[in-house]
């Protein structure tokens, strides 16, 4: 019966594994509002610390990455583990962003939500129609 547990134990942790790995990958999910002057965008980071998440903008693409300590598996009785370790995504924003050390006015980390706020800059002029 040992042997029936070990491989069952090994099938939940082969299983944890590639399902945090599939996390990784599609993670994080992402609310985007735009409204007239700025856009919000939010994105769900849980378990992560604040010093542990990087941002950066390159024109209208915005880098999220996102790294924390996996914990020692041969200190733990780990049975599953599908929560992501690490976060490495690019989001194409809807809108023209400035090239300007100013241009997300506003980045917050609370509760596991990562909220950034981007000043809409107008792009062109409104043709006025008779």
């Amino acid at each position: 019966m040992g042997l029936v547990k070990y491989m069952a134990k090994e099938m939940m942790k082969e299983i944890g594994n590639k399902s945090r790995e599939f996390y990784e990958f599609v993670l994080p999910p992402v609310d985007m509002q735009l409204d007239e002057d700025k856009l919000t965008l939010l994105i769900d980071i849980p378990g992560f610390e604040k010093k542990d998440i990087k941002l950066s903008l390159d024109g209208n693409i915005l880098f999220i990455k996102a790294c924390k300590e996996a914990h020692d598996e041969k200190t733990h009785n780990m049975i599953c583990n599908q929560r992501p370790n690490i976060i490495d995504k690019k989001i194409r924003l809807p809108i023209y962003v400035k090239d300007e050390d100013d241009a997300v006015s506003s980045a917050k980390y609370s509760q596991g939500v990562l909220t950034i706020i981007v000043p809409v800059q107008k792009h062109g002029k409104n043709i006025k129609i008779e």
